[in-house]
């Protein structure tokens, strides 16, 4: 089953640290996020596999867009 990251708030994509095909664990940084000059780490909630990133550095996210779909 297909676990869908998405964004808490409103912020910048500061860095992408995963890419598409990456094997990733419960806890890794697959995103780094800016809010008010405060980094805020998005993290895999799942192992598996980084299957979409739906986010570029420089992008600005809304609270609920999708960032990253782990299978």
């Amino acid at each position: 089953m297909a676990d869908e990251i998405r964004a808490e708030m409103v912020a910048n994509v500061w860095k992408v640290v995963a890419s598409v095909g990456d094997s990733v664990s419960d806890g890794d940084t697959l995103v780094i996020l800016e809010s008010m000059k405060m980094e805020i780490p998005v993290i895999a909630e799942s192992d598996g596999t980084v299957a979409q990133l739906a986010v570029g550095e420089g992008d600005v996210v809304q609270e609920g867009d999708l960032i990253a779909v782990i299978n």
